[in-house]
């Protein structure tokens, strides 16, 4: 897997301008980043408890991507299985830290995180089971 550098947030605005843009589906593609997702899926879970994650994320982000032109199908676009597990992830490194700590903060430590890693999905899933069609179009289980 290539070694990527992090692209860390500046500040909260910064996080908080990723989560609205994909809400609004705004967010021009080339900022829809590994570390946008995570972040936007921080900002969620932390300041906007009124979205049902486990039930919108899907239409989420499949909506916002072919809002800006992408394609969700069996190839690209979004990927059920490593959102979910993400989101799990995300949901678990959150409920350690403190309430108070600054968005950017957060999210920082938890992009630098093993959670936040771009392998991550891959300590519980083989990459055949990862990154099949199945697994982009619905949740499936680990495997490894």
């Amino acid at each position: 897997m290539t070694d990527h550098p992090i692209r860390f947030f500046t500040d909260d605005h910064a996080v908080r301008r990723v989560g609205e843009g994909l809400l609004a589906r705004t967010l021009p593609r080339a900022e829809w980043t590994h570390e946008a997702h995570l972040a936007a899926c921080a900002w969620m879970v932390r300041e906007r408890p009124d979205i049902d994650l486990d039930d919108r994320i899907a239409a989420i982000i499949s909506g916002y991507n072919e809002a800006v032109g992408g394609v969700n199908d069996d190839a690209q676009g979004y990927h059920d299985t490593i959102t979910r597990t993400y989101l799990t992830g995300v949901r678990a490194f959150l409920s350690d830290r403190s309430p108070e700590e600054p968005l950017a903060s957060m999210v920082n430590a938890l992009l630098a995180s093993e959670v936040g890693a771009r392998n991550w999905p891959l300590r519980f899933y083989t990459p055949e089971r990862l990154f099949s069609a199945a697994a982009r179009r619905g949740y499936v289980p680990p495997d490894a």
